[in-house]
């Protein structure tokens, strides 16, 4: 049926938003497992250090970087998300704000990225999950030794 259809799409988008929303939660508050309800258990990412295959070898880069500020937003918009024709996989890209902050850090306290994630993902028994995020960094301010680089 074409409601049911609909209905299912935007479902599918409502989840999907929330999934990108929820990484973003997860990296903030350094919750590792809000994490682990994001990627599926064979995902990949390029997250700006070389490829990082399943989610703990992305954990345990995201936290190596921020468990040592003083604290992080990740914003997110902009978002479009295509789902494919056979309902069980999609993409989607968006813009982000990524805000770190360390006071003691050496050459100033604040360090801002802007970039753009684009992602596969599945829908899985347990519902949407990123199965690829390749992170592209648009621009960047600020003292970048906030962040260890």
């Amino acid at each position: 049926m074409i409601v049911n259809d609909q209905l299912d799409r935007l479902q599918s988008h409502h989840d999907i938003r929330q999934l990108i929303a929820r990484y973003c939660w997860a990296l903030d508050t350094l919750d590792r497992e809000l994490f682990t309800t994001v990627f599926a258990s064979d995902a990949t990412a390029r997250l700006g250090r070389g490829t990082q295959h399943g989610p703990d070898e992305m954990w345990t880069l995201i936290h190596s970087v921020l468990a040592t500020l003083d604290l992080s937003q990740h914003l997110v918009g902009s978002q479009l998300i295509d789902l494919h024709a056979d309902g069980a996989t999609a993409t989607s890209r968006c813009h982000f704000h990524a805000q770190h902050v360390r006071a003691s850090a050496e050459g100033g306290s604040q360090y801002l990225i802007a970039g753009r994630y684009d992602d596969k993902l599945v829908r899985t028994s347990h519902g949407w999950r990123i199965a690829h995020r390749k992170l592209t960094m648009l621009w960047n301010t600020g003292n970048p030794a906030v962040i260890g680089a």
